[in-house]
């Protein structure tokens, strides 16, 4: 798989956006963010941002964030293979520097790529268990 960030790695329609916020597989909160996540059956990632100006109020930072998430997403791209992930800001997102973002994303990737997924077709042994 290559690091390139193209349309395919992107969540791109508003039902692509509501299939992980109406049904997420889990949710990983972080420090001023929230990660909805849902299993996908492609073989790569795709990667959907929500940051309001609710949550960041100027425009320059909003792309700042968006820059810095879209780059740590691309470099870690590998190890999230089979997830559709919607980042949704919070504020005091606008705070942190570059460097603290960068460490910040880098930590949700990693507990993300250790978050087993689980094929669709395959039903989850604990609820199997007691049939």
């Amino acid at each position: 798989m290559s690091r390139d960030f193209g349309r395919e790695k992107r969540l791109l329609t508003p039902r692509q956006f509501k299939a992980v916020f109406d049904s997420p597989s889990g949710k990983l909160p972080g420090r001023n963010v929230l990660l909805l996540v849902r299993e996908n059956d492609l073989p790569h990632p795709r990667i959907g941002l929500v940051i309001g100006k609710k949550s960041v109020k100027l425009s320059v930072e909003r792309n700042r964030i968006k820059r810095q998430l879209r780059e740590t997403f691309r470099h870690h791209q590998m190890d999230l293979a089979g997830w559709d992930i919607v980042v949704i800001a919070r504020k005091g997102l606008a705070d942190l520097d570059n460097p603290e973002l960068a460490k910040q994303f880098a930590k949700l990737w990693r507990r993300l790529s250790h978050t087993p997924s689980q094929p669709q077709g395959e039903p989850n042994p604990a609820k199997a268990s007691h049939a």
